[in-house]
């Protein structure tokens, strides 16, 4: 059985966010703009995902 994984990229600049939103960032290992992760896709991190929407991209 394969694990279902979620492709993240930052696409905005985290400057003028909250320490709260940068705190996420940090933990999903987006750091710079363009660098992309493979997350799993799990519902933390869906969460997590949600919550910085207007910063990333995701691809399934």
């Amino acid at each position: 059985m394969s694990e279902r994984i979620i492709k993240a990229t930052l696409r905005r600049s985290a400057i003028g966010t909250s320490p709260r939103q940068r705190a996420t960032l940090r933990g999903l290992g987006l750091t710079r703009i363009g660098r992309a992760v493979i997350l799993k896709d799990a519902p933390t991190v869906r969460g997590m995902l949600r919550a910085v929407a207007h910063l990333v991209a995701v691809e399934d």
